[in-house]
């Protein structure tokens, strides 16, 4: 599926809540990321508790994208038609995440997460050892390990199970 397609797909879902969309733009190449910002006039329907509905929104659009760049036999056997091989240029598709923000909820969390990565990262500087982060969902753990990819004197990884589940920041030095 192109962008268009993507677009067409989140107005479809987002009208079917009755919630009024004014505007929704593309920006691609964000990372390792294509977001789909959008603007509607109630965002506390996506947004309240935590922002479930819109995680839930994020999940239904990458599940759709997938079941279309993936299509099964019509045996259901999970079989992959003909034409389309996993692995074969298909698979790059799903390299690139499909992120959906309303009204900048989920850019103000990234935000978030890269300021409290940061000031991490320099305390495991200063103290030139490892520094535990609180327990994260894997969307912001991955923000953290993102974000501090290019550091050569830091490691990330992440520990624990389930909802406690942490990122160690780990100071091995310079290199």
């Amino acid at each position: 599926m192109d962008n268009q397609e993507i677009q067409n797909l989140i107005k479809e879902l987002i009208e079917k809540t009755t919630v009024k969309m004014n505007k929704i733009t593309v920006a691609e190449n964000v990372g390792t990321n294509t977001w789909f910002s959008v603007e509607v006039n109630e965002p506390h329907f996506f947004v309240g508790h935590d922002g479930e509905a819109l995680y839930a929104l994020n999940h239904l659009v990458r599940r759709i994208v997938e079941k279309n760049l993936f299509p099964t036999s019509p045996f259901g056997k999970g079989e992959v038609t003909e034409g389309v091989k996993r692995g074969e240029g298909v698979r790059s598709e799903l390299e690139k995440a499909i992120l959906i923000d309303i009204n900048d909820f989920q850019k103000k969390r990234v935000d978030n997460v890269k300021a409290v990565a940061h000031m991490m990262s320099e305390r495991a500087r200063y103290f030139k050892s490892n520094i535990e982060v609180d327990p994260m969902s894997a969307f912001e753990r991955r923000v953290v390990h993102e974000f501090l990819s290019n550091a050569t004197d830091l490691k990330t990884e992440s520990v624990g199970f389930g909802p406690t589940r942490r990122v160690v920041i780990k100071y091995i030095g310079a290199i």
